[in-house]
């Protein structure tokens, strides 16, 4: 690989946020709550706990509701050429009144505020790259009918996404429908670490046997996906043209050693992670891996279902951060019932460890999985979101805090990865977009961890570019 290989000619790239991750305002233009509101000041109330590792919620984040030109000025300072941003559901659509019957109205000052955003992005030469949900579900709608456990949802997203489609398909022309609709699933259902904080640990009780509830919002994640992907194809694409998909997250997974049974639990864990929801989407039903993990609970597809299902999305999103040894043995469902670590059998480290620990470098597993993903399911690959953590962000001020060292190490391997699995495996990768743009409200650990390429002081909301910035400027100049 040459130092000057170049990306392809249309390739995005740029960098990717989430509407409660950077917006504040929280009532602005007419937006009513959202499942993490309500998450985040339940320690608020009589015999609430605290949900967030410093009590913290979304309600000012990065004031991007207010600072939005400024971060297009910051976009365009870093040469992105795209930004992938989230709509927050609650601000687009009205839920301030009760609903008899029918669907919930526009709320057209929620629509002409994210108008005046993407135009600008456009007047600034950034093609705006739309995620519909970015796990900030209205409450109302949780409220009304349990929001994701029922079928119903499948409905009001259709109706959110079409008016998406229709106040803003003139100009965007790169749609996502989820994002990472594990974490969603599993962090919301199972595990009670994400909004709405609910386990499947608990005992059975008079809402059911709450262990079948990750995969029941799963199901109905996947299908409000895939009609909202027929819709888009039915009565917009003709006209508007485009693309629309979803986005996945996966780490690389890669057998602790070469012992048949570890080598069958790394596949195991990319079924339990991705395949989860890839199989249904790129090949018309779950792994068999689930069917026999969870036999009667896992949820079916109708035939009508299937071919929706089957086919919808126009690409493969991906998010990635890092890559997991995996072995048998695990008791997790779901993980797989895998055993993951950093930890190679000789006692060393697969990379560098981040501030959290989730997460370590290692760019070969970026190229690994790339090449996996390729040769699984056979779509064009868009890299959404890609980043680190650095233990500098929380250990230095301004303006040391800007030698961000490990992160830029991080772009430079995790991009030179990139670069190989394009030119020598020859994946069709059509995006990288860096995460993230700025310090942000990192959901359950609030603003104790940081991503961006920006840094962020949140007593006065000023913006300090990193070295990282720097660095993907140049890099995309050089190879884009």
């Amino acid at each position: 690989m040459t130092e000057t290989a170049k990306l392809p000619a249309d390739f995005l790239h740029g960098y990717a946020t989430a509407a409660y991750q950077i917006e504040g305002s929280p009532t602005a233009v007419g937006r009513t709550p959202s499942i993490w509101d309500t998450f985040t000041h339940e320690h608020t109330k009589p015999g609430g706990r605290k949900r967030t590792l410093d009590g913290s919620s979304g309600d000012v984040a990065t004031d991007s509701f207010n600072k939005w030109k400024e971060d297009i000025a910051l976009l365009k300072s870093y040469g992105a050429k795209a930004y992938r941003f989230s709509l927050s559901w609650s601000r687009v659509i009205d839920f301030s009144k009760p609903r008899e019957s029918g669907l919930d109205s526009v709320n057209e000052a929620g629509v002409q505020y994210y108008r005046q955003f993407i135009d600008e992005l456009v007047r600034n030469g950034i093609t705006p790259c739309v995620t519909l949900y970015h796990w900030d579900l209205p409450q109302a709608l949780h409220e009304r009918y349990g929001g994701w456990l029922n079928r119903k949802i499948v409905d009001d997203y259709v109706h959110y996404a079409k008016v998406c489609f229709n106040a803003f398909g003139d100009v965007v022309k790169h749609w996502i429908t989820h994002n990472e609709p594990w974490c969603v699933s599993a962090l919301g259902y199972g595990y009670a670490r994400f909004a709405p904080g609910r386990s499947s640990n608990r005992e059975i009780s008079d809402e059911g046997d709450s262990s079948t509830e990750p995969y029941i919002v799963a199901h109905n994640l996947i299908l409000a996906h895939a009609y909202a992907v027929k819709a888009f194809r039915e009565e917009f694409q003709p006209k508007s043209g485009g693309v629309i998909g979803i986005t996945l997250d996966s780490s690389s997974y890669i057998p602790y050693d070469d012992k048949p049974e570890n080598i069958k639990a790394a596949q195991d864990a990319f079924d339990a992670r991705l395949g989860w929801f890839a199989d249904p989407i790129y090949k018309g039903d779950y792994p068999a891996f689930l069917h026999q993990l969870l036999g009667d609970r896992l949820p079916k597809f109708t035939p009508e279902e299937v071919a929706v299902v089957k086919g919808s999305s126009d690409f493969f999103g991906l998010n990635t951060y890092t890559t997991n040894l995996v072995q048998a043995g695990g008791t997790d469902e779901l993980n797989g019932k895998v055993k993951t670590t950093f930890t190679r059998p000789d006692g060393t480290q697969l990379g560098t460890q981040a501030h959290v620990s989730w997460l370590q470098t290692y760019a070969p597993g970026f190229r690994i999985l790339l090449n996996y993903l390729w040769k699984t399911y056979g779509k064009p690959i868009y890299v959404t979101e890609n980043g680190f953590a650095a233990k500098s962000d929380v250990l230095l001020s301004p303006p040391e805090v800007t030698h961000d060292t490990d992160r830029v190490e991080y772009y430079k391997g995790y991009l030179e990865a990139l670069l190989q699995a394009i030119h020598e495996d020859g994946v069709p990768v059509k995006s990288y977009f860096a995460w993230s743009l700025l310090d942000n409200f990192e959901w359950a650990d609030g603003y104790t961890t940081r991503f961006g390429v920006t840094y962020i002081d949140y007593e006065t909301q000023k913006r300090y570019p990193k070295d990282s910035a720097l660095f993907l400027k140049k890099w995309f100049e050089e190879h884009a």
